[in-house]
């Protein structure tokens, strides 16, 4: 049964409602569990690599070593303290690359991990992020088998389901840079925020795209449509100075 919004409701929606910084960065901002999610991934993808077989593979059998659990480990990043976990390896002779032992800190990366999780990016350009969020010398292997878990955890997050109704939704952009071939380009990261019933804000989904139009936004609504939105009541798009680009409204 579809819900009926009184206009007052709309309106204390709209005004509460509109996309601020704290919606992406900040303490509950999406960065911190994008951030959380890949880093596990990427860690995940460093131990296979270093023990040589897939979890669960029957050829780690009598190998010598094997997958060990977890432990907690305590990150600053710009969006302040996060918790991953580390995976461990029984010989205890697994050394992380992305999250090395004793580091504490994990800044200055928020426009690659965004622009990981839009739609939009090639492979090409996700190996070309994660060997810059490496910053080190590292196998071309080792980049692959990050790269395929990234895009596990990427896809998996672009395709969850979402609520039927969302009696608002805001649009807005902002830009980031991305290595393409060599060369570092600006693109735009379009963010689709929705407003549950309940007035939780809810980020749908982030597209990348170097111009926007027609097509683009009817594959937007295309995608927003085949994950379960059937609607909305109202749309905004927002206004932004400094790094977040300008959109007309409509």
């Amino acid at each position: 049964m579809a819900t009926n919004f009184s206009p007052e409701i709309l309106d204390q929606l709209l005004a509460g409602g509109s996309l601020k910084p704290e919606d992406l960065a900040g303490e509950d901002g999406l960065f911190r569990r994008l951030k959380k999610a890949l880093l596990e991934r990427a860690l995940g993808a460093e131990l296979t690599h270093h023990l040589g077989y897939e979890k669960g593979d029957p050829a780690g059998r009598g190998s010598g070593n094997s997958r060990n659990g977890t432990s907690s480990k305590a990150l600053l990043t710009d969006d302040g303290e996060i918790e991953i976990e580390v995976p461990r390896d029984r010989a205890g002779t697994f050394e992380p690359v992305i999250v090395a032992k004793g580091q504490t800190r994990f800044d200055g990366f928020d426009e690659k991990i965004i622009s990981l999780y839009g739609r939009g990016m090639t492979v090409r350009e996700i190996q070309g992020h994660l060997a810059e969020l490496y910053g080190t010398e590292v196998s071309p292997d080792l980049i692959s088998k990050v790269t395929d878990a990234i895009l596990d955890e990427v896809r998996e997050w672009q395709s969850r389901p979402l609520e039927a109704i969302y009696p608002v939704v805001f649009f807005d952009a902002l830009r980031v840079k991305i290595r393409d071939e060599g060369m570092v380009k600006n693109k735009a990261v379009y963010v689709v925020l929705g407003i549950t019933a309940s007035g939780e804000k809810d980020v749908l989904g982030l597209w990348i795209e170097q111009t926007e139009g027609a097509k683009f936004w009817l594959k937007v609504m295309n995608d927003l449509r085949n994950r379960g939105v059937a609607g909305s009541r109202k749309t905004r798009r927002a206004m932004r100075s400094g790094s977040m680009s300008s959109a007309s409204s409509g």
